[in-house]
């Protein structure tokens, strides 16, 4: 039986690697930038202070949390999720975003930081304040930290004093 060559498989080839090639402009977005998975625990890595503790009750306080991508790039976005716990993990309060703060979205190339601070009213044992004993970031995941900075104050409403900042972009 005698065959003829087709030029139709190197045509098809060819429409084939042509329709694989990306342009940069086929995300949702059409900005040509791709989107980056979250961070999370195990892509970054954290650090809590130094502190600025308030030394007695009523005094303000505020608790730096930094974090570097140690990963590929990552994205933050929204307000970190931050919890304080008490002993034996028998209470926990979740920390809510900073009066007026806003949200914005972060992107982490590898070794690239970012940060958020806890700030909070040092609390009296007795009057409601919460004796948290751990503090626990969440991010894709859940690292936990000690909470040595005291009692947070009761804020009258079944709350406390206590927010959390927005992500901010640490150097360039």
């Amino acid at each position: 039986m005698r065959t003829t060559p087709l030029a139709v498989p190197a045509a098809l080839t060819a429409l084939l690697l042509l329709a694989a090639c990306d342009t940069g402009g086929g995300d949702e977005g059409g900005d040509g930038k791709r989107e980056s998975a979250a961070c999370s625990v195990d892509t970054v890595s954290m650090e809590v202070g130094p502190a600025s503790i308030a030394p007695a009750a009523g005094d303000t306080g505020e608790v730096p949390v930094g974090l570097t991508n140690q990963s590929a790039t990552c994205t933050l976005d929204g307000f970190p999720e931050v919890r304080l716990a008490g002993a034996g993990d028998s209470a926990t309060v979740e920390v809510p975003p900073a009066e007026g703060a806003k949200a914005q979205k972060l992107t982490l190339a590898k070794g690239e930081s970012a940060s958020f601070t806890l700030t909070y009213e040092r609390g009296a044992p007795g009057d409601g304040a919460f004796d948290a004993e751990s503090l626990r970031v969440g991010l894709s995941g859940t690292r936990t930290f000690r909470w040595t900075y005291g009692p947070v104050a009761a804020d009258g409403q079944a709350g406390h004093k206590i927010s959390v900042s927005a992500y901010q972009q640490v150097g360039d």
